[in-house]
């Protein structure tokens, strides 16, 4: 049996509940990348392959373990290469460099603006290099999203380079069947919107969202970030993210307030619900692929080069954010629905998919639509499974909606309590041994506090709802 270690936040048959999920941050800050994580999970579990997930984050003491216990080391991507992500990646790198195993990028990505200027990557210009060098030392090409990380690469000397897109579309293998399944859309047309707080704060996108409110009752916004979770489960204001009003994930949002507001922690309840919609769009290119895996068309509304590159190789009916502001008709939903052409997107599905089967196999990688069942076993498991729904606004006090929040609390603060008794008795001892005093020890309720910091108070404070 091949053992693969796979960098995701969890497995996909991971079931926690919404507060262990968002305590351990099992979505990396943002649950788009469960989207990719779990359809590479899926597409390379075979019977001969057994693949594990490691958790996002970079334990370096861990290489001599993987080098023992795995087959290979896979790392699917997104705007990896982009300044803030630089401290990870190198990180990433320092890893790498202590694996004796075949290591394998799917799908990474350099992340500028619209107009592929890649200017504000030249200070991190390094660390890419040693990233990619690390890389290909250990694996036949590396894998990118779309044409602008491509010549990045290639400008850098690097040619093992292969635009393979992203794992997320290929979640039902060479099947791709995305249609309109009504001849237009109304106001009693069932249409999701997403967006991230940049896109609403710095480029305008509230001011698509607004009218899109006011026309179409049944619109609803979905949430991406860990702070989008954080405000619709907890009412949790700490985050830098709160200070945009305007986000429809904001207690002080009329769609907030409407129970107009989803957040998922799992990828296969956030494309089941979408399978409900007629339409989808937005700037965030995951929560669109999500509604196409439904077979829902979409329209991404692209802010940057991340989306860009990837809606042209996917050939994923898009706009450019920026044109939209200006002439906000031309992002009405039933306009970007009407213009939609899905040709490419489907007609193309079969010759990008075999595309990525071949840099798999390049690479030395099974895959479960040429090397096993298709996925069937995959999905039976999941079936079986019960995740939890998406996340809704705290709108309501009733037993039921606090039952869960509370019982965490409890759990956590009982467990506390008990290291705190642990910590209690090892500093007893340590002071006895040195012959000093006993110091005072920080309370339960003070640790308490730190853990599950000050939302749920903040949520029942009188003017705070």
């Amino acid at each position: 049996m091949k053992r693969i270690l796979l960098r995701s936040g969890k497995s996909p048959y991971d079931v926690l509940s919404v507060e262990e999920a968002l305590h351990r941050d099992v979505i990396a800050t943002n649950s788009g990348n469960l989207i990719f994580s779990d359809a590479a999970h899926k597409i390379l579990e075979t019977p001969d392959t057994e693949v594990v997930s490691n958790g996002t984050g970079t334990d370096l003491a861990a290489a001599a373990r993987i080098n023992e216990e795995y087959d290979a080391f896979v790392v699917p991507l997104a705007n990896a290469f982009r300044p803030s992500f630089e401290r990870q990646l190198n990180r990433l790198t320092r890893l790498i460099g202590k694996l004796r195993i075949p290591v394998v990028v799917l799908g990474v990505g350099a992340q500028t603006g619209v107009g592929y200027d890649p200017a504000r990557l030249k200070p991190m210009e390094q660390s890419v290099r040693e990233f990619c060098a690390a890389v290909l030392e250990r694996s036949a090409s590396i894998g990118v999203r779309g044409e602008f990380t491509e010549q990045y690469l290639r400008d850098m000397g690097f040619r093992d380079v292969e635009v393979i897109g992203c794992p997320s579309m290929f979640l039902y293998g060479s099947a791709l069947d995305v249609r309109k399944r009504v001849p237009g859309l109304t106001a009693e047309s069932r249409i999701a919107v997403n967006g991230s707080h940049s896109a609403v704060h710095k480029q305008g996108l509230d001011r698509i969202i607004g009218p899109a409110h006011a026309r179409y009752p049944h619109l609803r916004f979905i949430g991406q970030n860990l702070s989008d979770a954080r405000q619709l489960h907890w009412r949790d204001l700490t985050d830098p993210n709160s200070l945009v009003t305007a986000m429809p994930t904001h207690p002080d949002h009329p769609m907030y307030r409407e129970d107009k507001v989803r957040v998922y922690v799992d990828p296969v309840t956030w494309i089941d619900d979408l399978r409900g919609f007629d339409f989808s769009f937005g700037s965030r290119i995951h929560g669109n692929i999500a509604a196409l895996l439904a077979g829902t068309p979409a329209t991404v509304l692209c802010g940057d080069s991340r989306t860009l590159e990837l809606c042209r190789y996917f050939e994923i009916p898009h706009l450019r954010l920026d044109r939209a502001v200006k002439d906000p008709q031309a992002a009405d939903p039933a306009r970007l629905y009407e213009e939609a052409d899905l040709g490419g997107l489907v007609g193309r599905h079969r010759e990008r998919f075999d595309r990525f089967v071949g840099f798999l196999d390049k690479n030395g990688l099974s895959n479960t639509f040429t090397h096993g069942d298709g996925g069937a076993a995959f999905e039976e498991r999941m079936r079986s499974l019960s995740f939890p729904p998406g996340i809704r606004p705290w709108n309501d006090t009733d037993l039921a909606s606090l039952s869960s929040r509370f019982g965490w609390l409890h759990t956590r603060v009982s467990e506390l309590s008990e290291d705190n008794a642990k910590l209690r008795k090892e500093l007893a001892r340590s002071r006895k041994a040195q012959g000093t005093a006993p110091a005072p020890t920080a309370s339960v309720y003070r640790r308490a506090r730190r853990v599950v910091g000050r939302p749920l108070r903040r949520a029942l404070q009188p003017g705070k709802q």
